[in-house]
């Protein structure tokens, strides 16, 4: 490829203001530069001061710039709802995404093109505007995005009128493993019509780019592909978790908490002796009940199983009285409130991943080929843990109670099931081929990379 001839084009990625939205479309930024595309970030005023980055601005080949959301001192928290947030970013967010895009072009830095994230809509208005190609990045599986679609088109009306769902490309769903926004619709009206209107103007992109692999999703992608151009072109992580052929690309760069690397991967490193563990961790905006934290927390250690519990330090309150010092004194277990997780999944000893399902974490835990019990909570997770137990087999489904509480002796049982069952053997089986899978794609030659490389090529030729 022509290094020269690439340097003129210009990438500006426009992530949602969330670390799992961040995090993938930055490993996707690096591997455009990886390509000889220039590529910058743009993140929040508010993130650029808050976030832990890991990006050295001297060495980094990433640029990053800002726009605001609105709220420039403290983010989505200082926001009076969710409506007022998303209405914020879309006013103040469209009107310093012009401002930037105009910023660069005055410094001889023009942009050829705009990846958005799918929620931010009004980025491929102000894309086209500036007469830029507009390229859609999806953040999540291509069979929720082809629900949402779904919906937003009119094609699956809502509430639900059915106890069962069926969608072009996905399996038969129960109203329960479609997302929370599709079953329990009504509950959640800013965030419901943030996701929904990502199709509100999709047609207009030039592009259509998936974080996911074709052969994960083979026939969903296919039937997106009748309507725009598609591209699939993750796993988007890190290299060195992959293909390892980008050297510095070792971790994704952002956090949005500080985590704790030593502690964690000691305390690993000290059950090596042949003592499987068990990695729990529910991403970094889950909320679990009270209730729900002390089952878990006696499942845990009702499974005798050795376990890393990420418990973020907002949660800490609802773990139960002397748990801490019960697994500390015995040695089964640490908790801690945040953690290296890509290395935690890496790590040997590491067998299970007891998940929320976050889109992010299914695609860390199958590209690193570890089995999961899967607790999904809400938005996209029913779906992802439907996928996970049932088309991708490498998990199991910890099913609640009528009170919508996952019972201690349900977490225990199922852990025991993923470590030493039956079912399990066949869960680490399929793990190890998604594994294999995963690297071919972004791999030279593999199905994402390709996808890159033509996406590329369009960029150059524009």
């Amino acid at each position: 490829m022509d290094q020269k001839a690439s340097k003129e084009a210009h990438v500006l990625v426009l992530p949602y203001p969330a670390q799992g939205h961040i995090n993938p479309m930055l490993e996707f930024a690096k591997r455009l530069v990886s390509k000889g595309i220039k590529s910058t970030l743009a993140i929040t005023i508010y993130q650029s001061k808050s976030l832990h980055m890991h990006l050295d601005p001297e060495s980094s080949s990433i640029a990053i710039e800002t726009f605001s959301d609105g709220y420039d001192e403290g983010g989505y928290a200082k926001a009076e709802s969710d409506e007022a947030y998303l209405e914020a970013l879309n006013v103040a967010g469209t009107k310093t995404l012009e401002e930037l895009i105009k910023k660069l072009d005055d410094i001889g830095q023009p942009v050829t093109a705009i990846v958005y994230d799918g929620f931010l809509t009004w980025g491929l208005d102000v894309g086209k505007k500036f007469g830029l190609i507009g390229v859609t990045f999806f953040t999540q599986s291509a069979a929720v995005n082809n629900i949402y679609y779904h919906v937003k088109r009119g094609l699956l009306q809502l509430p639900l009128p059915e106890p069962q769902v069926s969608i072009p490309g996905l399996p038969l769903l129960e109203a329960s493993e479609t997302p929370s926004y599709v079953h329990d619709y009504g509950n959640y009206p800013g965030f419901s019509g943030l996701i929904l209107n990502q199709f509100s103007n999709v047609d207009q992109a030039d592009w259509v780019l998936l974080d996911t692999f074709y052969e994960l999703e083979e026939k969903v992608v296919d039937w997106m592909a009748k309507l725009w151009k598609i591209g699939t072109v993750g796993p988007t992580l890190p290299s060195m978790y992959l293909d390892k052929r980008l050297e510095d690309d070792k971790d994704y760069g952002t956090n949005i908490f500080e985590p704790k690397t030593s502690v964690s991967m000691d305390w690993l490193n000290n059950r090596l002796s042949g003592a499987s563990v068990v990695y729990v961790a529910f991403g970094s905006a889950a909320i679990l009940s009270p209730e729900q934290m002390e089952e878990l927390a006696w499942g845990l250690k009702e499974s005798n199983c050795h376990f890393l519990w990420v418990v973020r330090e907002n949660e800490e309150t609802k773990l139960p009285s002397k748990f801490l010092e019960e697994i500390s004194e015995s040695g089964q277990g640490l908790v801690v409130s945040w953690c290296p997780q890509l290395e935690v999944l890496a790590h040997e000893s590491v067998e299970c991943f007891v998940t929320h399902c976050g889109f992010n974490s299914v695609m860390e835990a199958l590209s690193l080929g570890v089995a999961m019990v899967a607790m999904p909570q809400w938005t996209d997770q029913p779906t992802n843990a439907k996928y996970v137990e049932d088309v991708w087999g490498t998990g199991i489904r910890a099913l609640p109670d009528e009170k919508g509480v996952v019972r201690r002796q349900v977490v225990e049982k199922c852990i025991e099931e993923v470590m030493v069952g039956e079912k399990g053997k066949k869960m680490k089986e399929n793990a190890k081929k998604w594994k294999q899978l995963a690297k071919e794609a972004v791999d030279e030659g593999g199905s994402s990379d390709k996808n890159i490389d033509e996406f590329v090529a369009k960029l150059l030729c524009s």
